[in-house]
């Protein structure tokens, strides 16, 4: 539960981002309890979830009016954590248990490596509690995108590892896996296209001087 709260909060850097990336969840997670005929409190509490953040996320979108801050991030991640161990409570399939990892693999992940990064450059655990800008908004930032593409971005991740979790859940590994991999086929070619086109504006701009 405690590593789902500090996800999210981490993990709202930009304006929206933490957010949008909680009604993604919340969608997913409530196809998941739908799939698996979960408890009816699970489903109501994750729709009002979604839909208490979707009428939140047009003020808080960039340029934002207003803020989660720390109150409003770790309250999403409370509810996540909360909502998914009500949702999965009655479940002993393993599928089940992971989906709302999966789901939620994007801020997971994020805070996974932010935890390791910031151990090795400080060479101490107590280097966990000082901030860097080594989150993965920060370097798709650094590639030159705008805060809304980046939030866009991470929009597109975090509904992918939800459409996993559900493919997974209704249709198997085999058809999940085939459909991370189509993702990261597409995410390669559009990366590479990217990269390109970029290439391209720097040598026109160096031409032009």
């Amino acid at each position: 539960m405690s590593g789902i709260i500090n996800a999210i909060n981490l993990i709202d850097g930009l304006d929206g981002l933490s957010s949008g990336i909680g009604v993604i969840s919340c969608i997913s997670l409530l196809i998941v309890f739908a799939l698996n005929d979960s408890p009816l409190i699970s489903i109501i509490m994750i729709t009002a979830l979604a839909g208490a953040l979707l009428g939140f996320m047009p003020f808080n979108f960039n340029p934002a009016k207003t803020f989660l801050g720390d109150t409003g991030s770790n309250f999403i991640g409370y509810s996540l954590a909360i909502i998914s161990i009500l949702g999965i409570a009655k479940t002993y399939t393993a599928f089940v248990i992971v989906a709302p990892l999966i789901i939620l693999a994007l801020p997971l992940s994020d805070t996974g490596f932010a935890i390791v990064r910031r151990i090795i450059k400080t060479r101490s655990f107590k280097g966990v509690l000082q901030g860097d800008r080594g989150h993965l908004h920060h370097r798709i930032l650094k590639q030159g995108y705008t805060q809304k593409q980046a939030v866009l971005i991470l929009y597109a991740i975090s509904a992918s590892f939800g459409m996993f979790a559900i493919i997974l859940l209704e249709s198997g590994l085999y058809k999940a896996l085939s459909f991370g991999l189509i993702v990261l086929a597409v995410a390669a070619i559009g990366y590479r296209d990217i990269v390109k086109l970029g290439k391209t504006i720097d040598d026109n701009k160096e031409t032009e001087k």
